[in-house]
């Protein structure tokens, strides 16, 4: 996912509604609130380096830019003793150097900018395997929706994410997570719902799979329910692993992937 789709997210608008008539329309004013730092993080166990962008919110109604803030101070520490300070790539966006994100340890983010302390930690669960994709076909609407399956560990609270690829390009901008409180110990499919004009025959998909913690799926799990699907903007911010008032999130995380051809 990109910064700039969740910052778009995280707008603090309360309400947008439009009330349509055969003779005016009427557009309410939108409470918004004064722009706010945006901090998004990840830690994989996937080779580095990571990456720590840093920007700026902007109101509901404004074009869809967020400045992004450079000159930020930003160490991450993985509880085994090493710390690595990050180096600004380009405006906003910080990348690690030595960093080799590990499953089972808990990763401390610590980012100084614009004169405020923020802080936020994130334990990197184990990894679960995805096994294969499989597909559902929705004869009415003329669908095709790509189904992950997996074996959900028994007895361990899990969380999991989801994202897709066609031909190399985001799918959706939604947000799939999913916990196991219902499926504890239970073989999985999961079917991912979304538009898929874009899956046609012979394109390729590609299928990630995170496991991540439970503060990142509370998260996503609340921007998901803030927004429905395919939303410019929040009525709410949700509940933020980071600290002194930021938005965003600081997730480490494992990735499964598959790639398969739509049939």
């Amino acid at each position: 996912m990109t910064a700039k789709t969740t910052i778009a997210l995280l707008t603090t608008a309360t309400a947008a509604m439009l009330f349509y008539s055969c003779q005016k329309t009427v557009t309410l004013d939108l409470n918004t609130a004064p722009a706010q730092i945006v901090i998004q993080g990840e830690i994989t166990n996937t080779p580095g380096p990571y990456t720590v962008t840093i920007n700026q919110s902007t109101a509901f109604y404004a074009e869809n830019t967020f400045p992004p803030i450079s000159g930020a101070s930003i160490k991450i520490s993985d509880g085994q003793g090493l710390t690595d300070s990050l180096t600004e790539t380009s405006p906003g966006v910080y990348s690690t150097h030595t960093l080799q994100g590990t499953p089972g340890n808990t990763y401390t983010l610590s980012v100084f900018a614009q004169n405020k302390q923020y802080n936020a930690a994130s334990t990197m669960p184990a990894p679960i395997p995805l096994d294969s994709i499989t597909w559902q076909h929705d004869g009415f609407q003329k669908a095709i929706y790509a189904i992950p399956n997996f074996q959900d560990p028994i007895g361990i609270k899990n969380y999991y994410q989801f994202l897709e690829y066609v031909n190399g390009q985001q799918l959706t901008r939604d947000y799939f997570v999913f916990d196991d409180r219902l499926s504890d110990g239970k073989y999985i499919s999961r079917t991912l719902r979304n538009d898929s004009s874009r899956l046609v025959t012979g394109a390729q998909l590609q299928v990630k799979m995170y496991t991540i913690d439970e503060n990142v799926y509370n998260y996503f799990d609340q921007l998901a329910q803030s927004t429905g699907f395919n939303t410019s903007a929040s009525p709410a911010n949700p509940a933020t692993n980071i600290s002194n008032g930021a938005y965003g999130y600081f997730s480490a995380h494992t990735v499964q992937s598959k790639t398969v051809t739509v049939p």
